[in-house]
């Protein structure tokens, strides 16, 4: 079974263009340089609407993490156990992405891991991101 084909809105819509293109990008306020992930209507530190999604770097670490033992969607039963981190990305202190860790034993990922980006194909001309780890 193929795993879900985001669906994204007016507000993400740029996101998910990007990850087609194999482009990370995070939303960022143009006034103070608050990044925000996931994308906000407003910067949520200075009240700015004027935000727009830049590239970066695609490097963070693990700065939480969970083993997934229950797929609810069924496209996930064939790969539990797996982990799932919170990514704290270099650009920005508590700029976080949730991802799984692709090709990552669940007894190998542990916090303060060194990871980057990394994009999977779930249909024709459509990804996602996901961090592997840097070894």
């Amino acid at each position: 079974m193929p795993k879900p084909i985001p669906t994204p809105t007016e507000l993400t819509q740029p996101f998910w263009d990007a990850c087609d293109r194999r482009q990370l990008v995070v939303q960022c306020c143009r006034g103070c340089r608050v990044y925000h992930h996931p994308p906000v209507d407003i910067c949520l530190a200075c009240l700015s609407t004027d935000l727009a999604f830049e590239p970066v770097s695609g490097r963070g670490t693990i700065n939480a993490y969970t083993i997934t033992h229950d797929a609810r969607q069924p496209a996930f039963a064939e790969i539990q156990p797996y982990p799932v981190a919170v990514v704290e990305l270099e650009e920005q202190s508590g700029l976080f992405m949730l991802s799984n860790i692709p090709g990552a034993a669940v007894d190998e990922v542990k916090s303060g891991m060194a990871v980057e980006i990394e994009f999977e194909e779930v249909a024709p001309g459509r990804f996602i991101p996901q961090f592997h780890l840097v070894r």
